[in-house]
C-alpha cells in the first residue's frame, strides 16, 4: 500500500522530500525552540557546517573534462543561462511597482530571490532524461548555472536592494560567500581529479540525501525563527494560494518564452527540451543555503523562503507531467 502511494505521488512530482518540507514547517510552528537555539552543536550551527559541505561535495563531483567537452553547443548554453539569470529576474521586476510595498514587500523580495537563483541540477537532468532530451547539455547547463549562481544571485540581490537593506547586509554576505560557499567549491574542484572525486561520484545518491537533510534543517530553523517572531500573523491562506498561482504563472511564462526562442533559433527536439526544462527550473538547494548566507539572522527568512519552496513543488509537478507526456509521444513516433 505504501509503495503504491509513493508511486502515485511520484507521478505528480511529489516525494518524501517535499512532504518532509511541509512537515518541517508544521514542526517549526508547534516547536520552534530547538530551531532558534544557538551555540555549538545547535541545529543552526550544524546547518552552517552542512552548507559548506554541500558546496564542497558539489565541487568534488564536478568533472572539469566533461564541462570543457560540453562547451561546443554554445547557443543552447546561452539560451538556458539567459532564461535563468536574465528572463526570470526581469519578469519579477515588472511586478515590483505593484507588489513592493506594505505586506507584499517581503513576498516580492522572496520571489525576486527565487528568480535570481540558478537552475537545479539533479531534477533537471532526470526530467530531460525522461522526456528524451539532450542529457549532456542538461548536465553541462545545470552545473554551470550552479557555479554562476554563486556570483550572480548575490549581485542581483545587491542591485535590487541598493546594496543595503534591513534583511541584506552585503558586506557580511560577501565575506560569508567567500568563506562558506566559494572556498569549499574551489577546494572540491581541486580535489576532483583525486580518488576523492571518484568516491563522491560513486556515492552521489547518498550525498543527495545529505543535501536534503541539510535543507530540511535550514528550513526548520528559518521557520522556527519566523514563527517565534510571529512573522506569519499577517498572512492568510488566500495570500498563499495567490502566491502559488503567480509562481505557477511565472514558470509557464518562462517555459513558453524559452521554448519559443529555441524554436526561432532552429533547435532540434532534444535541445528544445533541455532549454525549456533547464531554463525554467530553480534550485531549492541553492535557494535555502544561499538564503542562510544572504538573509542571515533575519526573522523574515522563513517568509523569504516561501516562494522558492512553493516554486520547487509546483515546478516538479508541472515538469513531471510534461516530461511523461513527451516520453509517451516520443515512444509513439519511434
Amino acid at each position: 500500500m505504501a509503495t503504491k502511494l509513493a508511486q502515485l505521488l511520484g507521478r505528480f512530482g511529489l516525494d518524501w522530500f517535499i512532504l518532509s518540507l511541509i512537515g518541517m514547517i508544521i514542526l517549526a510552528s508547534q516547536f520552534p525552540g530547538p530551531g532558534i537555539a544557538e551555540g555549538p552543536f545547535s541545529i543552526s550551527w550544524l546547518a552552517n557546517i552542512g552548507v559548506s559541505l554541500i558546496f564542497f561535495f558539489y565541487g568534488l563531483k564536478l568533472n572539469r573534462n566533461k564541462l570543457v567537452a560540453g562547451l561546443s553547443n554554445w547557443r543552447l548554453h546561452i539560451l538556458v543561462q539567459a532564461s535563468t539569470f536574465i528572463l526570470f529576474p526581469l519578469l519579477v521586476l515588472i511586478l515590483k511597482p505593484w507588489l513592493n510595498s506594505g505586506e507584499t514587500q517581503v513576498l516580492w523580495l522572496g520571489s525576486f530571490f527565487l528568480a535570481a537563483l540558478p537552475s537545479t541540477v539533479s531534477s533537471s537532468v532526470v526530467m530531460v532524461s525522461i522526456a528524451h532530451g539532450n542529457i549532456p547539455g542538461a548536465i553541462f547547463n545545470a552545473s554551470i548555472s550552479s557555479l554562476m549562481g554563486i556570483f550572480i544571485t548575490p549581485a542581483w540581490m545587491a542591485l535590487v536592494t541598493g546594496g543595503n537593506h534591513n534583511d541584506v547586509d552585503m558586506s557580511d554576505v560577501v565575506k560569508k560567500l567567500l568563506l562558506q560557499i566559494l572556498l569549499p567549491v574551489v577546494l572540491g574542484l581541486l580535489l576532483n581529479p583525486t580518488r576523492l572525486g571518484k568516491i563522491a561520484e560513486k556515492y552521489s545518491r547518498q550525498l543527495k540525501y545529505f543535501d536534503q537533510l541539510t535543507i530540511l534543517s535550514i528550513v526548520y530553523t528559518a521557520f522556527s525563527d519566523s514563527f517565534d517572531q510571529h512573522m506569519f500573523s499577517s498572512l492568510d491562506i488566500m495570500e498563499l494560494v495567490l502566491l502559488g498561482a503567480c509562481l505557477l504563472g511565472l514558470f509557464f511564462v518562462a517555459y513558453f518564452i524559452t521554448g519559443g526562442v529555441a524554436r526561432l533559433l532552429g533547435f532540434n527536439r532534444e535541445d528544445t527540451i533541455t532549454a525549456t526544462f533547464c531554463g525554467s527550473k530553480k534550485s531549492l538547494i541553492h535557494g535555502t543555503v544561499m538564503a542562510k548566507v544572504i538573509f542571515m539572522g533575519s526573522p523574515l527568512m522563513g517568509i523569504l523562503l516561501l516562494p522558492i519552496m512553493l516554486y520547487h513543488a509546483l515546478q516538479l509537478i508541472a515538469v513531471s507531467i510534461m516530461a511523461q507526456g513527451m516520453a509517451r509521444k516520443h515512444k509513439q513516433t519511434v
